[in-house]
């Protein structure tokens, strides 16, 4: 796994991340029996039940989703000695039913939710995301209100589910950056939880008794404990009557809780940790401690931190990325209830001198307070922060799991009080947080040194109280603007749907009011042909990276800074065959957004120190591919069902014929490709959202309407391949997960007669939400995986499809495992499945579907597909009812027909010999 951003790299620590509608106005009097209403701030309304139960609700009549996320104030924090896990491990049972629920992840598929539960330090949460449609925001209330007091939480799930966990933690161990991530956190801790990785300890994982398990379920799952949230389109009074009704029944616990005593002593000397495993990559990082979410400091804090790591203009990328010292740098601020930690990191190439990378490192960290941050660095950053904030609240659904964390860290309204306290932060105050927390004695990365005169950090602390009196700095109530209802059906999306062309360009718009005035853009520019493109497939790669890295008017940091000024999310890529577009931006900004896209993609100047920084970052991937199961098996499995020449756009090359090809290309063949390819001649570009059809017609005109591709365009087919089964393992000294894989070519495509029949089939076998055959057998009933599935893809245009399936497990597992998805794929085809599975199945499916349709993204890029296909959502509509007419006995037969166990191949990667010789 690699880590480019701040962005990717938070995703590995955690375990876990708009103008809002108005509230509707209720007095207290018109408020059921037990419930009070607490304030409201930008569209969030608090209620406290008399229970304890803090409710957030944020109405949006312009979405068609619903998101319910309970937040519990626990997390391993509130872990005692010998428990650690016990947080998450709790998560996990929590998802094995109760009395009235005994299937949980069976309702969650056939609601066809979006579901999660994450475990962080501070906090446990559960939400799940759904269509506003029937009963279902009754069942969700019903469903959390349930689990939270009448969980199962037996002997019998904890006996399967603990092997489950360990896996996951196992998936861990083969990340160098999380490894070492958890060896410093440990050794910058010497008591307080924090220093404890959130998964836990292999041997509490193992050990950990049932009775401890429910003690722990009882104490912290009540609702004085818990703050529920509910989002999207939902009617304000009646949410509120029902939740009363669900939770309002459940009494305040008699018990009490009592804060975490442990406050970590002030760190007085330098600290070191070395870690020695297999790899193929080097790291280097250093931690040092900081403020509580909630301090004044802390959104300078993190101001400080992303003008440190950002890329490509942070302080440490200059000193050591564009230096050819490493190949990226990485780094966090913690969000956190108690006193926290930032990290500092480097990825420096096995050749490399990290001694030299660590020197620099703290020196370029240490010294930031000698240097007051420009005031163009400090707004770059604010802007940006401020910017994602502003996109993320103008979506309910999104805006209910970020609350999260503010919920986490004493309040939920925090995140409108960081939002404030950003604005006004000034290069004094970032320098002057760096001259605070960024000393020597609160480093850990080192030795003990004995000074005449330590210097030390004292890190604050803010309590509940101080928490409530800053609350006064947050304005309740705040300007919020409308949109309009959207139905998602088939029908009305195709009927408000204008399709077109503008030059050489096909087009669909949906235009639509939404709340903040959002709008999705997808655009996917195809060109080139097989003989053309033959020996530059990397190349086209290469180009596609490149492009929002400089063009003749902007350097890559203007660019980002530009997107952020515009308030608009971008993602610029391609390939061999084409370029994409993404974009989330406003109505007010989607034509200055479009205008510097067309730069990027019609201007992009290659610059020659950007393409050398971008071909060691991939360099440095492919070598971290040597050892790692994922990438060997993923590796082999395409080379194994790969029947195309070398060169062909196609061709699925070995690690060393990659590493090879990517070292030849120079700047003089990115250039080139870009001269000869790239040009809207085949183009598809779609528009959902709030925008002005007629301007935004005319600009696209003038853009991207004659902008020629000098090659011509034919596409290159997806052919079916017979492939011979075949058994590989591959031996991966060192590394606690292993990885399997199998894969069976199926001729056919998604207009076939079987096509809704298999695909309903490999629903059941593997998809869903814990609930698949798969998941049942593998993960909840032996325990043997924690991450288990499969899925089926058939092309629109070519008779290529195929099923593949996955999952991760320990090494002295894969007997076990591979006898059980052998057993589970023979009863497929030879017992088949019964008439409940496909009932429940089908429901699942098409709510999936229809969630799906939710989102404007995710609505425009199916448009601009279907632009290139030729299709209209009369083919949605088609597909829905022939998977709902479904017999038991047609799913079944194209089961049996299509799903042939013995021509399946299995490819298998791990320490599997360190097991077998014990």
């Amino acid at each position: 796994m690699k880590f480019r951003s701040i962005a990717s790299f938070m995703l590995l620590i955690s375990l876990v991340a708009t103008n809002l509608a108005p509230v509707l106005a209720q007095s207290q009097n018109s408020l059921p029996a037990g419930v009070k209403k607490i304030t409201t701030v930008e569209g969030i309304t608090e209620y406290r039940l008399d229970n304890g139960l803090k409710v957030l609700l944020m109405p949006d009549q312009t979405k068609q989703n619903i998101t319910v996320n309970i937040v519990y104030n626990v997390g391993s924090r509130h872990e005692g000695y010998g428990e650690t896990g016990m947080a998450h491990l709790l998560e996990h049972l929590v998802f094995k039913g109760t009395p009235k629920h005994p299937n949980i992840p069976k309702e969650l598929t056939e609601r066809g939710t979006s579901p999660n539960g994450t475990t962080w330090y501070d906090r446990t949460n559960y939400f799940e995301t759904f269509a506003a449609t029937g009963d279902n925001l009754e069942w969700a209330l019903g469903l959390e209100a349930d689990r939270m007091i009448n969980s199962f939480i037996a002997k019998k799930d904890l006996d399967s589910e603990f092997s489950v966990v360990r896996n996951e933690f196992e998936s861990g161990e083969n990340s160098p950056v999380r490894v070492l991530l958890q060896k410093v956190m440990a050794v910058a801790y010497d008591w307080h939880n924090y220093g404890k990785s959130t998964i836990g300890s292999r041997s509490d994982i193992e050990n950990v008794k049932i009775e401890n398990l429910q003690a722990f379920y009882r104490r912290y799952y009540q609702p004085d404990n818990a703050t529920l949230v509910v989002a999207g389109k939902i009617d304000e009074a009646r949410t509120i009557r029902l939740i009363n009704e669900k939770f309002g029944t459940i009494p305040r616990p008699d018990r009490k809780l009592y804060p975490t005593w442990t406050v970590e002593p002030t760190q007085d000397g330098e600290r070191k940790v070395y870690v020695r495993r297999v790899g193929e990559t080097q790291y280097v990082m250093a931690g040092y401690h900081g403020p509580p979410t909630a301090h004044p400091d802390y959104a300078a804090w993190s101001i400080m931190n992303r003008i440190l790591t950002d890329t490509p203009s942070g302080r440490l990328y200059k000193a050591l990325v564009e230096t050819k010292k490493a190949t990226s740098v990485l780094g966090t601020a913690f969000a956190t209830r108690e006193p926290s930690y930032a990290l500092f990191g480097a990825e420096v190439p096995k050749n490399g001198d990290l001694n030299d990378v660590e020197k620099t490192l703290v020196e370029t960290v240490e010294n930031f307070s000698a240097e007051t941050p420009s005031k163009d660095d400090v707004n770059r950053f604010v802007q940006n922060e401020l910017k994602n904030l502003e996109l993320t609240l103008n979506d309910p659904n999104t805006t209910a799991i970020r609350l999260t964390e503010s919920i986490a860290a004493g309040d939920w309204r925090l995140i409108f009080l960081i939002r404030d306290r950003m604005k006004k932060v000034a290069p004094e105050d970032v320098q002057r947080v760096a001259k605070k927390y960024l000393l020597p004695s609160s480093r850990t990365v080192g030795k003990f040194i004995p000074t005449e005169n330590p210097v030390r950090a004292e890190v604050p602390t803010v309590s509940d109280e101080e928490i409530e009196k800053m609350m006064a700095e947050v304005k309740t109530g705040g300007a919020v603007s409308e949109g309009e209802t959207f139905e998602v059906t088939p029908s009305n999306i195709e009927s408000r749907t204008q399709r077109g062309q503008i030059g050489t360009v096909r087009t669909a718009f949906l235009n639509k009011r939404n709340r903040g005035e959002t709008v999705a853009l997808r655009m996917n520019i195809r060109f080139g042909n097989a003989k053309d493109l033959m020996g530059k497939g990397t190349i086209g790669g290469i180009v596609g990276q490149m492009l929002t890295r400089g063009t003749a008017k902007r350097t890559r940091q203007e660019i980002r800074d530009e997107f952020d000024r515009l308030k608009s999310q971008v993602v610029v890529s391609g390939g061999a065959t084409g370029a994409f577009v993404n974009i989330t931006s406003t109505r007010e900004n989607l034509a200055e957004t479009v205008k510097l896209v067309s730069e990027v993609l019609k201007e992009a100047s290659f610059p020659e120190a950007e393409f050398d920084q971008l071909k060691r970052e991939r360099l440095t991937a492919l070598e971290d591919g040597r050892s790692d199961p994922q990438a060997i098996a993923v590796r082999a499995l395409q080379q194994s069902f790969n029947r195309y020449p070398k060169g062909d756009v196609r061709y699925a090359g070995s690690l060393d014929e990659d590493i090879e090809e990517l070292k030849a290309i120079t700047i003089a063949d990115v250039r080139k490709f870009h001269k000869d390819f790239y040009g809207t001649t085949n183009a598809d570009l779609a528009i959902v959202g709030d925008f002005d059809v007629a301007s935004i017609s005319d600009l696209i005109g003038r853009e991207f309407g004659s902008w020629a591709s000098p090659k011509k365009f034919e596409r290159i087919p997806g052919d079916f391949f017979d492939i011979a089964p075949m058994n590989l393992t591959f031996e991966t000294p060192d590394k606690q997960n292993a990885l399997f894989l199998a894969r069976l070519n199926i001729a056919m495509r998604d207009d076939d007669p079987d096509f809704a029949a298999f695909t309903l089939g490999n629903f059941i076998l593997g998809g869903g939400f814990l609930n698949s055959r798969l998941a049942t057998r593998i993960r909840q009933n032996e325990g043997l995986s924690y991450g288990v599935g499969s899925n089926f893809n058939a092309s629109s245009l070519d008779r290529s499809g195929a099923f593949i399936a996955n999952a991760i497990y320990a090494p002295v597992n894969v007997d076990k495992l591979e006898a059980a998805f052998r057993d589970e794929i023979m009863k497929a085809v030879t017992t088949g499945f019964t008439q409940q599975e496909v009932d429940a199945a089908k429901a699942g499916w098409l709510l999936g579907r229809q969630r799906a349709r939710g989102t404007d993204a995710a609505l425009a890029g199916t448009l601009e597909n279907y632009l290139f296909l030729g299709r209209t959502f009369a083919w949605d509509e088609a597909i829905e009812k022939k998977v709902q007419s479904l017999t038991v006995e047609q799913v079944n037969a194209a089961m049996k027909k299509h799903l042939i166990p013995e021509k399946i191949s299995t490819f298998k990667a791990g320490d599997f010999a360190k097991h077998r010789n014990k």
